[in-house]
């Protein structure tokens, strides 16, 4: 056979084999025998031995293929996967309900789904080829793990359009291929996994692709997170699309015109859900016109077009062993429950939050009682409830201590507080949970600085503050147990590169009462260094947005302490940023721009930018840019091979910027 016939046959086993593919993994309907699927394969690879050159990355024989990896990469999403908030009962979904309405009217409809207990993923293709896979991560950087996504079969390598888009799925692993895996393991010796979601995780953050491939995992598609060429109008016809180009889309979704129908939907299925071949845990429900998500918009966390239905959590009864008793970074003591290992909604649990000292006396819990363990919308266990009728008689009352179990110093209780508190400043155990937290990737994101690495600094004298962190020296690094001269190198280009970060970061990293994240950010956009907001008073922090009297009160408080303000001398002489390295943000009337208060639409490719740096500009000005061009639209901006946006902009008489134009205007 020569070549032009070699790969004329070779695309024709390519289609088929991909046809028999989508049969048997995405349609669960196959049409020809294992054998007959494994002859075309086998004649397949046979054709690309002969003719190497011809091997392309989509191929069906490179499913596994390629050498392991040394560590991930990381991508950053086109648009952030943004986490759902969370409703637990029928009050917390009307409520939904209600604020959408509010927002967009009463003509709203809603698409239920499955919640799939998995793992998110993006999938990327360009002409309708699988170029690239990511984790959600942090829901703007992800991991580039596509060799381990290529070994799910019911993941198509080629669509059945050349389309260009992002869709977001769920990958898991069955029932099924679960219970396998941990008898295997089991057999091997090896630890077995405590659910399916973990064990589907733990199968994609293999380096090796092999590994990923004996997993027998699957996915769900269930968006679209950026598509170029075609425009859909609602949620459930996008479903449709994906559909048709090949993706598995679970087939238990269904579109309803209002919250009660929403409501029967998730009675159904929570009846229903042992009968799946995989692990729910609850119903994503979400409003099906884009439109009316797009002007629903979003927090900085969450969607407002969208929440995720937890259903109730499993309720099981063990035995209390012990309580035992730990300090957080502000002093706060917490007792923990040590029970009998015991499975809870699918996860063995060894330990359960008591909360504070009134819980344990309202619910007179003590050590040796059977007890009944849930787990607060299926992630935080906690012990709800004592079976008195199983007292021996042996059980022993607890007492929360007078005094610190970690330095010894007097416990405090403020008023209208549950909470016991040691206020020693000096406590070993809030230095070392305040070091975590000012690591922390929130706060100054110094990569190999985890709990383990920062108690052991801790514990061999190396650190006894945050500042000691850049004092840090490579010879008393690779004296530590476990700690090589390449660990210790990134360790401490870790900590150097984190003297550069904006002064939001610093401020959160501080860990301030009351200040979290995007008060931080909000602190630093708006005093820019420091010194600044160091010098403001009570009454002048309070005419900040968002900052009430409380968190003022404690800002100037904090700043007071003489420790605090040697601290930050001690950081400032080390060479640690104390400015805000941000745009300043304005409100958009007090800004002199084009895009102030306009919604803007990016399509096409910019050659000076990226999209996401496009997109800080614009915001920086005080513009909204949205993913999709509607009547509201003010501007679009179009780069290269812009598509059915342009179109779209053109017919409904928008202003349309080219990219010379869009940086003029910056």
């Amino acid at each position: 056979m020569d070549k032009r016939d070699a790969e004329r046959r070779i695309q024709e086993l390519r289609d088929l084999l991909n046809e028999y593919n989508y049969q048997y993994y995405v349609l669960d309907a196959p049409t020809v025998p294992d054998s007959e699927y494994d002859r075309l394969m086998q004649e397949l690879m046979k054709l690309e031995e002969q003719f190497p050159e011809l091997i392309t990355p989509n191929s069906p024989t490179q499913r596994v293929g390629g050498e392991p990896l040394d560590a991930f990469e990381k991508v950053e999403h086109a648009v952030p996967m943004l986490s759902l908030s969370n409703a637990f009962n029928e009050q917390d979904l009307r409520d939904f309900d209600r604020r959408v309405r509010e927002r967009v009217g009463s003509n709203v409809a809603y698409v239920c789904e499955l919640k799939i207990d998995g793992l998110a993923v993006a999938l990327t293709y360009e002409n309708g080829e699988f170029v690239q896979g990511a984790t959600r991560g942090d829901g703007t950087i992800g991991e580039d793990i596509t060799n381990n996504l290529k070994t799910i079969r019911s993941i198509p390598l080629t669509l059945r359009k050349r389309v260009n888009l992002e869709v977001r799925g769920e990958v898991f692993m069955p029932k099924r291929s679960f219970l396998q895996l941990n008898e295997m393991r089991e057999k091997q010796g090896e630890p077995l996994f405590a659910n399916p979601r973990n064990a589907a995780a733990g199968s994609l953050r293999q380096l090796d692709p092999k590994i990923a491939a004996s997993r027998n995992l699957d996915i769900f598609v269930y968006g679209i997170g950026v598509m170029e060429g075609i425009e859909v109008a609602s949620h459930s016809e996008g479903l449709e699309f994906l559909q048709t180009l090949g993706f598995k889309v679970n087939p238990e979704w269904k579109r309803c015109n209002s919250i009660d129908e929403v409501i029967q939907f998730i009675e159904g299925w929570f009846e229903k859900r042992p009968t799946l071949a995989y692990e729910i845990d609850g119903i994503v429900i979400k409003v099906d016109s884009l439109n009316q998500q797009e002007q629903l918009g979003a927090t900085a966390k969450s969607p407002r077009w969208a929440i995720a239905y937890k259903f109730p959590a499993e309720e099981v009864a063990t035995k209390l062993i012990d309580i035992e008793l730990s300090v957080g970074r502000t002093g706060v003591v917490t007792p923990t429950a040590i029970l009998e290992p015991v499975t809870v909604a699918g996860t063995t649990v060894r330990r359960a939050s008591l909360h504070n000292e009134d819980l344990i006396k309202e619910k007179d819990i003590r050590i040796g009682d059977t007890v009944i363990v849930h787990k607060a919308g299926d992630i935080i266990p906690e012990v709800t409830q004592v079976i008195f009728d199983r007292r021996t008689g042996e059980e022993k009352p607890f007492q929360m201590p007078k005094h610190c179990p970690a330095c010894g110093s007097d416990l405090v209780r403020f008023d209208g507080e549950v909470a016991l508190r040691c206020l020693n400043p000096k406590c070993p155990a809030q230095i070392v949970e305040g070091i975590i937290h000012f690591a922390s990737r929130d706060a100054m994101n110094i990569e190999g600085l985890g709990e383990k690495v920062v108690k052991h600094l801790y514990d061999e004298g190396l650190i006894k503050d945050v500042a000691d962190l850049y004092k840090l020296k490579k010879e008393e690094l690779v004296q530590l147990e476990r700690m090589g001269e390449k660990s210790a190198d990134n360790l401490l280009k870790a900590i150097e590169r984190s003297k550069e970060n904006s002064l939001e970061r610093l401020l959160f990293g501080l860990g301030i009462r009351f200040v979290g994240a995007k008060a931080a950010k909000t602190l630093a956009e708006t005093c820019l260094t420091l010194d600044n907001l160091m010098a403001k008073t009570r009454e002048e922090l309070q005419q900040i947005d968002e900052i009430g009297e409380k968190m003022a009160d404690s800002i100037v408080r904090y700043f007071e302490k003489e420790e605090v303000q040697k601290l930050i001398a001690e950081l400032r002489e080390l060479g640690v940023n104390m400015t805000y390295k941000g745009v300043k943000r304005d409100k958009p009337e007090h800004i002199d721009s084009i895009f102030a208060g306009k919604t803007v639409v990016l399509t096409g490719k910019l050659t000076s930018f990226t999209r996401s740096e496009a997109k800080a500009e614009i915001e920086a000005r005080g513009g909204k840019v949205t993913g999709s061009v509607s009547k509201n639209t003010d501007i679009v901006i179009a780069g290269e091979d812009a598509g059915s946006k342009l179109l779209k902009a053109q017919q409904l008489g928008i202003r349309i910027m080219d990219e010379e134009e869009f940086k003029a205007n910056l």
